[in-house]
């Protein structure tokens, strides 16, 4: 086993886990992981500028999902993106151009850490 290095972070009292899911076919991954890396291009800028975000992770699987991970400090802020329209019109269109469907967001709040 790796030595692990473990990083201490304080997160806000009000902090979110905000999830965003969808799905497609897998035959059709390199399609959308190149879209993926495409619409990046204008989302990181526009995230950027939105007060609150204090990480923001994607992913898509050759299995056939894709999740978007972010972490808000407060539920307020995790609400921005359902109105960016770099997200919730520019991105959700390409998206769905090579096939993917999304299911609804859910935003949770930060209970508990841990650091392994």
């Amino acid at each position: 086993m790796k030595d692990r290095v473990t990083i201490t972070e304080s997160l806000p009292a009000t902090a979110v886990v905000r999830i965003s899911r969808a799905t497609f076919d897998p035959v059709r991954f390199d399609a959308v992981d190149a879209m993926s890396r495409k619409i990046s291009g204008y989302i990181v800028p526009a995230l950027r500028r939105l007060p609150g975000l204090l990480h923001f992770y994607s992913g898509v699987s050759p299995k056939g999902s894709m999740v978007q991970v972010s972490i808000w400090d407060t539920d307020e802020h995790a609400a921005q993106l359902s109105s960016l329209k770099e997200m919730a019109v520019d991105g959700r269109r390409d998206m769905e151009s090579v096939g993917v469907s999304f299911t609804p967001i859910v935003h949770y709040p930060i209970d508990q850490t841990w650091t392994v």
